[in-house]
């Protein structure tokens, strides 16, 4: 094969494995809609993913479809050499050959599509000391330290720009510039925005440590694309192999903030440590 050739093919592949991205997304906004809203109508997303589906070869398709059905993702990247699902060290010559992408591989022990992602932004994974009790409840998803009483924004994109920086000072991530950009991506599929002027802006696949989640409150709301403004907002940050985890908290706190008195107790709170007393209280039962 001549260069032309090869760089050719791997355009080709390249463009198959986004569009496998691009259909699993899709699917992720869809189980999101459905945690978040019971009942919600979802007839645009479930056009939009079926087209995706069908135009995708055959091949592809049967392999995407069957994997998905186990109620897992069916792509995945590698990180730092190994399946970002299962957890598998993939042998340097494979990982080499997925980075040029001449065809599209598979996880030798999940069977999970591979792709190589480069620019996505790094989690930073700080080790627990062992002398510090094991974490409960919210407590294992978040901390004080990433609660905002009062956000500064008043767009959406700046109190996403906002809560990327807090993760970053706070050392959870080491790129705020590259998430805010990836959270904004996932708005542009579908809006994170639900009922009692909540949301829930996230960013996947960063990987490095677990699931993390950083909670801003906005006294005036703020347009996220919902039929009212959000003023609760939860920023969470989701490694690849916690995504299905992620949506069972996302229930969770849509259960926890139903009742406009757990909202309101929120907003009661002026300083780091008493929004942090609020969130604990209220998710004491729905968030384990």
């Amino acid at each position: 094969m001549t260069q032309t050739e090869t760089a050719a093919a791997a355009g080709k592949m390249q463009r198959w494995i986004h569009h496998m991205i691009q259909l699993q997304d899709l699917i992720f906004a869809r189980d999101q809609q459905q945690a978040s809203m019971p009942g919600a109508r979802l007839s645009t997303l479930d056009a939009s993913i079926q087209q995706l589906e069908n135009d995708l070869p055959d091949e592809l398709r049967s392999h995407f479809v069957k994997i998905h059905k186990r109620g897992a993702l069916a792509i995945v990247p590698i990180a730092n050499g190994v399946c970002s699902a299962c957890g598998m060290a993939i042998p340097v010559s494979q990982v080499h050959a997925v980075h040029a992408a001449e065809r599209i591989y598979t996880c030798p022990s999940c069977a999970r599509f591979l792709f190589f992602q480069s620019s996505a932004p790094r989690r930073i994974s700080s080790q627990r000391r062992r002398s510090e009790p094991a974490q409960v409840g919210i407590a294992r998803f978040s901390a004080p330290q990433l609660m905002i009483p009062q956000l500064a924004g008043a767009e959406r994109d700046e109190i996403i720009a906002e809560m990327s920086a807090r993760l970053e000072s706070e050392g959870f991530v080491d790129s705020a510039a590259r998430l805010a950009e990836e959270a904004l991506k996932r708005e542009a599929i579908a809006s994170t925005a639900v009922d009692q002027g909540l949301a829930f802006p996230h960013v996947r696949g960063v990987e490095g440590g677990g699931l993390t989640m950083a909670l801003g409150l906005s006294r005036k709301g703020v347009k996220f694309g919902g039929k009212t403004n959000s003023r609760i907002i939860f920023f969470m940050v989701i490694p690849t192999a916690a995504s299905a985890f992620y949506l069972r908290l996302l229930s969770g706190l849509t259960q926890s903030f139903r009742e406009e008195a757990a909202r309101d107790a929120l907003f009661e709170s002026d300083t780091q440590e008493a929004l942090w007393k609020a969130l604990t209280k209220a998710t004491r039962q729905t968030v384990q």
